[in-house]
This record gives C-alpha cells, structure tokens and sequence, in this order.
C-alpha cells in the first residue's frame, strides 16, 4: 500500500485532471489494502478536489473530496501530511475554513517544519480575502522547502494576494514565478491573465487566458469562483479583469 501512495504521488502533485486520475487507481488499490491508510485517503481527497475544480465542478467529485479528507483525519492524527491534505479539501470543497484550519494547526503541531502545511494554508487564505496572512504563509512554506514541488501554489497565492491589494507589478511577478514552476497547471495561468489585464498589457493577457482554456476548455470563472468560495471583493476584481481578456464567467 505504501508502495502505490509513492508511485501515485507525483501525479498527485501535478493538479490537473489526467493525472489524478492516474493516481486515483494506485490509490484506490491502496486503500483497498490497507482501508485505515491515512495517507491513502488524504491523496484520494486531493484528487477529488482538482477533478472537481478542473473536470466540470461535479457534485460527485466534491462528496468523494470531503469523504476521504473525514477518513484521512479520522485515521490519521498523528500524520501531518495526511492532515494537510485532508484540512485543504475540507477548506475548499467543504467550505469549512474553521474545520480545515484546525487540521492545519494539527498537522504543524506534529510536523512544524511541513512546508507543504504552510503553502496549502496560504492558498486557502489567499482565496478567502486573507492576503495579507496568505504571503506570510507563502513564504513560510518556501523558506522551508524553496524547491517543493507545490511551490508553484505559494508563488500562486501570493499572486492572488498581491492582486488583492492592488499590487499588479507583485501580483504579476509572482504570476510568473507559478506559471515556471508548473507551466501545466491552468490556475496558475488564471492569475498571470488577471493580473497582466489589469495592467493592461492586454495581448499579453489574452495569450494566457487562451492557455487556460488550452488546459481547461471547461473554465468558467464564476463558477470557479463559487466552487472554491472566493471572498466576494477579490471575485468581482477578478472578474472584470478576466473578462477584460476574453475569459467566460
């Protein structure tokens, strides 16, 4: 069982549909295995949770994220990565922020070198209108580990925070640093168009809204928006900056 987590982690890591799915098989013959595998169950929360944002925002994808995040915690509290996973899905998919920060704390109790604890946190925060806590957080994570492979979510959260606070220059800057880090993930693409339309280097700005639809043809951002519980301000900014590049609510 242990053996299948590993080889499934890094398509795990990857975020995008495809290769979750891949992961999901390992998984599920882990779990199978070994049914109280904390680990397990915190991956599979994972999956569901980008199948959800990234494949059609199904229903089924959001229960299946929940449910295994409940057993990842369930089985797990003396795993701090297994916690982390599982406090992220209940933040995001759940919408249970409280919930999903008490894991958090959880697993740095345990761990309190988890970069990927601080990095995850940061990109809840930074959705939830948080930005100034969501940088710290970022940056955190990135001392920790500056070479994580969830990197790309740090310089990712710090993008939406500095969009946040109208700091277009940071907010595209770090937009940047997320697209090198992982140029195959469509929500770092997402933030560079934001930020870059909002400083009005439009061509730019529709060239990376076109690579979010090469990535995920199904966008749409309110519906984006709704599925991870985007504080309301930071939303409408975003909007009117996507739309301004040719992106559909």
């Amino acid at each position: 069982a242990s053996d299948l987590v590993l080889r499934a982690q890094p398509d795990v890591d990857s975020g995008m549909p495809q290769q979750v799915t891949r992961a999901l098989a390992l998984l599920e013959r882990a779990i199978a295995l070994e049914p109280a595998y904390a680990l397990a169950h915190g991956n599979a929360a994972m999956c569901h949770h980008c199948l959800f944002l990234r494949a059609g925002l199904q229903d089924a994808e959001r229960a299946a994220s929940i449910r295994h995040a409940r057993l990842a915690i369930l089985h797990g509290q003396d795993d701090a990565l297994a916690l982390t996973w599982a406090g992220f899905s209940i933040g995001m998919d759940g919408h249970d922020r409280a919930a999903a920060f008490t894991a958090l704390e959880a697993a740095l109790a345990i761990s309190a070198s988890s970069a990927l604890t601080y990095i995850l946190g940061a990109v809840m925060l930074a959705w939830g209108g948080e930005a100034e806590r969501a940088i710290e957080w970022s940056e955190k994570g990135l001392r920790l580990s500056p070479f994580d492979s969830w990197a790309w979510a740090a310089f990712d959260a710090q993008a939406l925070s500095h969009f946040h606070r109208g700091r277009l220059e940071e907010s595209a800057h770090a937009a940047y640093r997320s697209v090198q880090a992982n140029p195959a993930h469509s929500i770092t693409h997402v933030q560079l168009t934001a930020s870059l339309a909002r400083l009005g280097r439009l061509e730019e700005a529709k060239a990376a809204a076109a690579r979010v639809l090469e990535l995920q043809p199904t966008f749409r951002y309110g519906r984006q928006f709704a599925g991870v519980d985007c504080a309301p301000t930071l939303a409408a900014a975003l909007g009117d900056a996507l739309r301004a590049a040719g992106l559909q609510e």
